[in-house]
């Protein structure tokens, strides 16, 4: 009979091995989930509030169990804990507190409930191994391309046999009009693989841009080697791609390669992506010529870059605006996914007539600002000058360089500019008088008479106001929306070409004057935080570097300092330079306090 009881254990533990040799995941995990379910069962029987444990011996399958309790120096838990001189008696304790004792407990009998219990440990035990397997099988794999079987369609979802598992593939995921069978091979890209409690879910796509430049990368072996490095892809789906390569060896054309012999190697990519038509770019640094190549098959007569907005005007000859804008506007709308930019297309005759326009509006602004005919005011507008302002400051000498403009000409020329500059300086000032500006704001150092008017304009009357704005309201910027798009913020002065630097000196120079801020707090500030970054320089083998940033002007003023400086305590507000200042001073009298004891 033992001999008979002994084998079963053999036989159990055998099994146990097989299990794990078949769900391909480690003995020592379905060995631990029998253990567990030994230890379920001895509970039920000897009791839970027990700290029962469970080896199994590897060879015979000969489970022992332990009831173990730990030494304490007060007992909370006559179950689990013994008093040191109670461990010394029964067990012959000579150990420290927190050692443990056990008892040797008497083999199990499994009976049928607790057979059952063992067996749901087992498989909820194997299920989990399995599931973590998986998970670590295809986590390392995202951005990657997987083979797989089509299992079934579910709602136009596609689930996908992908050898240890299923995955999905939404109908969004799918190129458009692609029909899918059950049992149909697909090949797509591992967009996604995340761990749930029904296990790991792995998603598809054949939709992303990173799929085309994966197909590339199998087809093109420069690809693979690193030689040529695909930049950029823009893709509608099913329809159109365009995407931007550039080779590391002068030697090897980028867009050849990957055409390959008779187009062998771009054909596989368009046979695998059901037609997809695709644009091979070369890639260049320079934003222009990036988007003029973007814009093929398209010729571009003319670009005009905004570098802060990242937006350009494209020119095109009358006849090629429709290639320009493709159907739909798919060509300019991948040209700008590809190059991420935003591209305005405007035809020849578009832009002539665009600076007509400009030239006749500026003509007729100088005539009545200056007072003179119209042949004088166009030889301005023809000689670059497009507002009084450049009239009336620029160096005498490019006025007399004019043909026809004598000294004296020039002369009254800018004695006119000033004089109606003034006068319109005065009327807004007037305006903004009346619109219940205070005389702190319009007299206020740094701003304009155009600029008290824009504020006044936008609500902003007096100086405390002002002083309580943000950099980004009166310069302007960009912020990213909850698409990832860049969004315009438009500023209050932003017309008038001021930058976030200066209008941060404006701001701190208000709250400075208006005792929001203590200046000589402030230089302290500034030079504290100066000297902890020169400290992390030296600590990170920079300190030449920085000795030699330091050194050419150590006298300079702290006024000067300031300026520098207050662009980026501008950004707080008056509250947090407050917080700020007092922590700095708190900081500065522990410091003393530590020097003196």
């Amino acid at each position: 009979m033992a001999g008979a009881v002994s084998a079963n254990k053999l036989e159990l533990l055998q099994i146990a091995y097989a299990v794990a040799a078949e769900k391909q995941i480690d003995r020592d995990i379905v060995i631990g989930a029998l253990e567990e379910a030994i230890q379920k069962a001895a509970r039920s029987r000897y009791g839970a509030e027990y700290d029962i444990r469970v080896q199994l011996d590897r060879k015979t399958g000969e489970a022992h169990l332990r009831r173990v309790r730990t030494v304490v120096e007060e007992i909370e838990n006559n179950f689990t804990e013994i008093l040191p001189e109670d461990a010394k008696a029964q067990y012959d304790y000579e150990g420290e507190i927190g050692g443990e004792v056990s008892d040797q407990l008497p083999p199990l009998e499994f009976g049928r409930i607790a057979a059952q219990t063992a067996k749901q440990v087992i498989l909820q035990k194997v299920r989990e191994a399995e599931r973590a397997k998986q998970f670590d099988e295809f986590k390392d794999k995202v951005g990657g391309i997987h083979n797989g079987l089509v299992k079934r369609v579910e709602y136009g979802n596609v689930v996908v046999d992908v050898g240890r598992g299923e995955a999905m593939m939404r109908r969004d995921q799918q190129i458009p009009r692609e029909p899918f069978r059950a049992g149909d091979r697909v090949r797509a890209l591992i967009r996604d693989v995340r761990s749930e409690q029904r296990g790991p879910q792995i998603f598809l796509s054949r939709t992303a841009p990173e799929f085309m430049a994966k197909l590339f990368e199998q087809e093109v072996p420069e690809i693979y080697e690193g030689i040529i490095e695909v930049k950029a892809v823009a893709r509608d789906p099913g329809s159109r791609a365009k995407i931007a390569v550039i080779s590391y060896d002068g030697s090897i054309d980028p867009v050849g390669a990957c055409v390959g012999m008779r187009g062998s190697r771009v054909q596989a990519v368009v046979n695998e992506l059901q037609g997809e038509k695709i644009d091979i770019i070369p890639w260049s640094e320079d934003a222009a010529t990036f988007i003029v190549n973007a814009l093929q098959p398209a010729e571009v007569v003319k670009v005009v870059l905004d570098e802060d907005a990242q937006r350009i005007e494209v020119v095109v000859p009358d006849d090629q605006l429709s290639l320009a804008i493709g159907r739909r506007g798919q060509n300019v709308r991948l040209a700008s996914q590809l190059t991420g930019w935003d591209i305005d297309i405007m035809t020849e005759a578009d832009e002539s007539e665009r600076r007509q326009r400009e030239f006749a509006e500026r003509t007729q602004a100088f005539v009545r600002a200056l007072n003179v005919d119209e042949m004088v005011a166009q030889l301005l507008v023809s000689e670059g000058f497009a507002s009084l302002e450049e009239v009336a400051y620029v160096d005498i000498d490019e006025l007399t360089a004019i043909d026809g403009f004598d000294q004296t000409t020039a002369e009254e020329l800018q004695a006119r500019a000033r004089e109606s500059l003034e006068e319109a300086a005065q009327r807004l000032l007037e305006a903004a008088r009346k619109a219940g500006a205070e005389e702190a704001l319009i007299h206020f150092n740094g701003l304009t008479p155009q600029m008290v008017a824009a504020l006044v304009a936008d609500g902003v009357k007096t100086l405390d106001e002002f002083a309580t704005m943000a950099d980004w309201e009166l310069a302007g910027g960009y912020s990213e929306g909850p698409d990832g798009k860049r969004i315009k913020d438009d500023g209050v002065l932003e017309r008038f070409d001021i930058t976030l630097a200066e209008a941060q000196n404006l701001i701190m120079s208000a709250r400075v004057a208006l005792g929001m801020v203590d200046p000589d707090a402030l230089i302290d500030l500034i030079n504290e935080e100066e000297e902890t970054e020169e400290a992390e320089a030296a600590d990170e083998g920079d300190a030449d570097a920085q000795a030699a940033e330091a050194e050419p002007d150590s006298a300079a003023d702290d006024d000067a300092s300031v300026e520098v400086d207050m662009s980026d305590l501008s950004k707080l507000s008056p509250e947090e330079l407050d917080a700020l200042l007092a922590e700095t001073e708190a900081e500065r009298a522990k410091i003393e306090g530590d020097e003196k004891a």
